[in-house]
């Protein structure tokens, strides 16, 4: 991983971390260990039991259990990184989302927050200390987070919430019919907005979702509905990679994706 690649994990509002919480813990790293071959490690306890998912040598993601009688879904959130997390929840708060959780230490690890958009979807804001998150992985190895999206109605009335808390730069994606912003930082692009009008799910509403870089999503697709998830989309070729969406035995949805930098 290049330095620059390194510097721009840090970067305000580029994804730091991703994270999972759970009602079953070991089931959920059964899963995913048997999805993508993950080991585990102990991470901050604060918030009640929680590990960091590692793949080649590297902490990826992590899970949590939730606790108990919280009615929250169980769906993967993005981190995105933050210089001060409490300025960050401020202006959250002021551009019309809420905060949930936080701001709160991690223990020594880092300071971090968990919040959503005037849309309604939850994201956490992760301001580092002394536990660099995603920043150790190279980018697009294999079973570590590669893309970031926000999945909502229509992008315009959400996208400017992002650049007043994030500061990003967004471009249209040009292709009629298709309604899709690139979020950049610091000329990288980092994530996306996508707004899919009706096809949005009533019982999810607005949310981020996650994409995980493997070699064949077919083979995982299907790996997938043996280890008791499910297949929600695809698999199928886009510009991007051949994809897949699917969900954890417990309805977490995530993509698995072969990017077009792995063809060939």
């Amino acid at each position: 991983m290049t330095e620059a690649a390194t510097r721009l994990r840090h970067t305000p509002g580029a994804p730091a971390w991703a994270s999972l919480m759970v009602d079953g813990l070991d089931v959920g790293k059964e899963f995913y260990q048997g999805l993508f071959g993950w080991e585990f490690r102990t991470g901050p306890q604060q918030l009640g039991p929680y590990v960091r998912a590692v793949a080649g040598g590297h902490e990826v993601a992590g899970l949590g259990k939730k606790a108990d009688g919280r009615q929250v879904p169980v769906a993967w959130l993005p981190y995105l990184a933050s210089t001060d997390a409490d300025e960050t929840a401020a202006a959250v708060r002021s551009y019309g989302g809420t905060v949930a959780v936080g701001p709160l230490d991690a223990e020594t690890a880092g300071r971090m927050a968990i919040a959503s958009d005037p849309l309604g979807a939850p994201f956490g804001v992760w301001r580092d200390a002394h536990y660099p998150g995603l920043g150790t992985a190279p980018l697009g190895m294999l079973g570590a987070p590669v893309w970031f999206e926000l999945v909502t109605r229509e992008t315009s009335p959400v996208v400017k919430f992002y650049q007043a808390v994030f500061g990003y730069e967004a471009k249209a994606v040009e292709a009629p019919g298709f309604d899709y912003l690139t979020l950049y930082t610091d000329g990288q692009p980092v994530a996306g907005i996508h707004g899919v009008g009706d096809a949005l799910p009533r019982d999810r509403g607005p949310h981020w979702r996650t994409y995980f870089a493997v070699e064949d999503p077919d083979a995982v697709a299907r790996h997938a509905a043996e280890l008791g998830g499910r297949v929600v989309r695809g698999p199928d070729d886009s510009p991007y990679g051949r994809l897949a969406t699917l969900a954890d035995p417990e309805g977490a949805h995530f993509s698995v994706i072969r990017p077009v930098a792995m063809e060939g």
